[in-house]
């Protein structure tokens, strides 16, 4: 069984990302990447890439007419 893959923003913490991967899930930061300070559309590329779940605090993933679902692994807006 293969874990789900989370990508979680990089307004998220590191300890978010300990703590997923110790409940069993891939998890990595935007960060990871060298994607800190990257546009959301950046970031959105490399969400989708990798068929990630993503997790961010930013309201501008909260555009359901821009990030329609259904069309991509999940995003789970935190406020």
């Amino acid at each position: 069984m293969s874990k789900m893959k989370v990508k979680l923003d990089e307004n998220m913490a590191q300890t978010h990302v300990e703590f997923l991967q110790q409940a069993g899930y891939n998890a990595e930061r935007v960060t990871d990447e060298g994607l800190s300070g990257a546009d959301d559309d950046t970031v959105w590329e490399q969400v989708c890439a990798e068929k990630r779940f993503f997790i961010t605090l930013d309201l501008d993933f909260s555009d359901v007419r821009r990030f329609t679902p259904g069309t991509h692994p999940g995003i789970l807006l935190l406020r």
